[in-house]
């Protein structure tokens, strides 16, 4: 039991948050521990329960879920944030990526793509969609996000090619020999020295300069 992954439900639709859990209920390894009706309700409860992936809305009255995620970011939460969006413009679900989500999926998904989605998201990997890929490194280009690779040590460009592959840290550290502890520490260093906010920035960063497996 301990292995499960637990969820929080964030949406401020009753019925959906519902349905969700009458999925996942079903799912040997998700535990749904707790829902909440808006970003800040559900950053209250993220705090309080710390699950390991949260399911969140975009549009909700009062804290949306764009905010919601910059005050996890904020508050260091270490929870995984998969977007769950009837929205499929770029506009809305492109922010989201940026605040720190590590996916998304739309409120048609199929239920075992959907626990699939959980599952790969807690491992650590990153759901993007080509088009919204496009879009992301679009913006990235246009900031003027290049040419500082050059401070990166050779191992942590190796590290950074996985990020790009979707790896994990744990699939990383068996992939180069080294412990996860230490993936993490290169993990870290990648982001501070390409002055990038999380994983999906930097497999980003990966694609767009050439640095992918």
């Amino acid at each position: 039991m301990a292995d499960r992954i637990k969820v929080l439900l964030v949406d401020d639709h009753q019925v959906v948050r519902r349905g969700l859990r009458t999925f996942l209920e079903v799912q040997d390894d998700i535990e749904v521990v707790g829902e909440a009706g808006d970003g800040s309700e559900g950053v209250a409860r993220a705090e309080e329960l710390r699950p390991d992936v949260v399911l969140m809305d975009v549009k909700m009255p009062g804290m949306d879920g764009v905010d919601a995620l910059r005050k996890l970011r904020e508050l260091g939460n270490p929870a995984r944030v998969l977007i769950v969006t009837s929205f499929t413009e770029q506009r809305t679900v492109v922010p989201a990526l940026r605040a720190g989500a590590a996916g998304y999926v739309y409120k048609d998904v199929d239920p075992d793509a959907l626990a699939g989605a959980i599952r790969s998201v807690h491992a650590g990997h990153i759901l993007l969609q080509p088009e919204v890929a496009g879009a992301l490194l679009s913006q990235e280009e246009a900031n003027g996000g290049q040419g500082r690779g050059g401070s990166l040590t050779e191992r942590e460009r190796e590290v950074l090619g996985l990020i790009a592959d979707g790896r994990s840290n744990r699939e990383i550290a068996r992939a180069l020999v080294l412990s996860e502890k230490t993936v993490k520490t290169h993990v870290s260093n990648i982001l501070m020295k390409l002055d990038l906010a999380d994983r999906t920035q930097a497999a980003l960063w990966a694609v767009r300069h050439g640095a992918a497996g």
